[in-house]
């Protein structure tokens, strides 16, 4: 799978499990090239994700949501994953 058809599939995990109110999605692993996590294939990314779903939670919390809504593409494609989630009205 390359890097954009990566990032479509997270933007639709997340769009469906999160509905958020505003999602970027960015592929990072230009920055990763020859690093030791990124030889088996896996990439680097930065979501920033505004949800109702995160209203009330703290930070792990909502980054547990982000994985949930991830799933198995988190062990298949992922090999980090920078997190921004943020509740409406939250600055950041």
């Amino acid at each position: 799978m390359t890097g954009g058809d990566r990032v479509g599939r997270i933007r639709t995990l997340l769009e469906q499990a999160l509905a958020p109110d505003s999602l970027e999605v960015t592929d990072d692993s230009h920055l990763h090239r020859g690093h030791a996590g990124a030889r088996d294939g896996r990439g680097h990314f930065s979501v920033r994700i505004v949800s109702t779903h995160f209203s009330g939670q703290r930070t792990l919390a909502r980054h547990r949501l982000v994985y949930a809504a991830l799933g198995d593409f988190m062990q298949s494609d992922i090999h980090a994953l920078a997190i921004t989630a943020l509740a409406p009205g939250e600055p950041g």
